[in-house]
């Protein structure tokens, strides 16, 4: 039998930061439970499969399901607070080394570069030559 993707430790990490679920006064479905949608939404950002393909069998619903559930959670701001939440946690356990940090290049900014980048070639299409000349 797999592992589960939601251990019980995670989701006592989880569940505090999740947004209460909005009553729905005309009744309705029950709502998939927030814990079978973050474990619907790991398998899909860890095998990489489409939100569509996601099987029915691990009981999370549908992939769009869990794909609205994950887009309400980011704009909650449910990631950036677990994420604080876990480097807390790893610095607590001396586990975060800040003497050793890699930054990507792309994503920052260089201060003492040139002031406006520079004009990129143009890349569109060329006058064709003339065939009378």
């Amino acid at each position: 039998m797999a592992k589960p993707l939601v251990t019980d430790e995670l989701w006592e990490k989880v569940e505090p930061l999740l947004p209460a679920p909005r009553p729905h006064p005309k009744g309705g479905r029950p709502p998939v439970s927030d814990r079978a949608c973050l474990c619907g939404i790991l398998f899909v950002l860890k095998t990489g499969i489409a939100w569509e393909d996601l099987p029915a069998e691990m009981g999370c619903g549908c992939g769009m399901t869990c794909w609205r559930r994950l887009r309400d959670w980011h704009a909650a701001g449910v990631w950036q607070r677990l994420h604080e939440v876990l480097l807390a946690e790893m610095r607590k356990a001396g586990q975060l080394e800040m003497a050793v940090v890699i930054a990507d290049a792309s994503y920052v900014r260089a201060f003492l570069g040139a002031p406006t980048p520079a004009p990129a070639p143009w890349t569109g299409r060329k006058r064709a030559p003339s065939i009378t000349c």
